[in-house]
């Protein structure tokens, strides 16, 4: 992250991401395959299995593969390029990444639960989760109750934040506020929904 200012003087947090240049290595069909998406590839792998690149071709060996729906009558081919210039200073975007992984944590940090009592000679409950179930009915533990355990690594997605500024010359995309996950971590931005 960091920061810019704009012409009023007024300061904004960015998070620059490293946005393409990504090459279209498959373009499937509502006709072949039921749906229309395309496959991108990103990033340069340093070897590839066979089936990789029998599937690659000669695109280069790339080290991520993500497909992306799309409409019917947009018209990519196998091999064009798709680099930050499809986006604008004001566009709306989301952005979906692997949110930071933080272990097995208890229920404090995970849910938020309050703790037991601090006093009246208690001392070892303050950050235990307390009962976690009834008596002989229904003399089990419910489903989705929440207790201590892995914290983080889920997919997460934000939703319409802004393109302070897109620079296809560097690849880089300035984007207003936080996006998920660690520093070089993979992040699909795509436009708006809600945005169009």
């Amino acid at each position: 992250m960091s920061q810019v200012f704009r012409e009023d003087g007024k300061v904004e947090a960015v998070t620059a991401v490293e946005a393409g240049p990504c090459c279209v290595v498959q373009v499937k069909t509502e006709d072949k395959d039921g749906y229309s998406s395309v496959q991108l590839g990103f990033g340069e792998a340093k070897r590839v299995n066979s089936p990789q690149k029998g599937h690659l071709k000669e695109l280069g060996q790339y080290r991520y593969l993500r497909e992306f729906r799309v409409d019917d009558d947009e018209t990519l081919q196998v091999g064009d390029k798709v680099d930050v210039s499809l986006f604008q200073a004001g566009d709306l975007v989301d952005v979906t990444g692997i949110s930071k992984s933080k272990g097995f944590a208890g229920v404090v940090k995970r849910h938020h639960f309050r703790g037991g009592p601090k006093t009246h000679g208690q001392s070892d409950r303050h950050r235990a989760p307390g009962s976690i179930g009834a008596t002989t009915t229904p003399g089990r533990v419910l489903k989705g109750t929440r207790m201590a355990g892995r914290m983080g690594a889920d997919q997460v997605t934000v939703r319409n934040l802004e393109v302070f500024q897109a620079d296809p010359e560097r690849n880089l995309l300035l984007v207003k506020g936080a996006v998920p996950g660690s520093k070089n971590g993979l992040l699909l931005i795509r436009k708006s929904r809600e945005g169009k």
